[in-house]
């Protein structure tokens, strides 16, 4: 079976992660969708909030499945069985440090290896950082994420 994941913070789920999920999964027999916990960032939504958002936005998509993990991507790979890392460019700088990280995980396992997609041109602005700002303000939101996350963020900042 050819796996791979897809990880992240998904601090809410943007359409471009979307679209990279969609786009990815049709890669794989199995795309995993990593909700990363960090420890070093304190996020708007819990992992479990996160990992449902995820799963009710990609529900029409067969071959996904979405959890959680802390610590490195590349560990996260080995465990899942997955010999393929999904990363999404939106920008050269975005290139570089994928690119660095890229080796580093080659250093730590040479079974896994990691795919870039180009992001989509209309997603290419688009950061989770940026939709929390925008719907803690009262902006206009949901051109940028799934309507579920939408609901959600809504609902996080009290805005109807």
């Amino acid at each position: 079976m050819r796996r791979g994941i897809f990880p992240g913070t998904f601090d809410p789920l943007t359409l471009g992660h979307l679209d990279m999920i969609s786009r990815a999964s049709a890669l794989f027999d199995e795309l995993v969708v990593g909700i990363l916990i960090n420890n070093k960032k304190t996020p708007l939504f819990s992992v479990e909030e996160r990992a449902e958002m995820v799963r009710e936005a990609v529900k029409h998509i067969d071959n996904i499945r979405v959890t959680s993990f802390d610590g490195l991507v590349v560990n996260f790979a080995r465990e899942q069985d997955a010999g393929f890392i999904v990363r999404g460019l939106r920008s050269s700088a975005d290139f570089e440090y994928e690119r660095s990280m890229t080796h580093y995980n080659r250093e730590l396992s040479s079974e896994v290896d990691t795919i870039f997609l180009a992001t989509a041109t209309e997603y290419s602005f688009l950061s989770s950082s940026a939709v929390r700002e925008l719907a803690e303000f009262g902006s206009d939101i949901d051109r940028y994420v799934p309507a579920n996350v939408a609901v959600r963020l809504k609902e996080k900042y009290r805005l109807h």
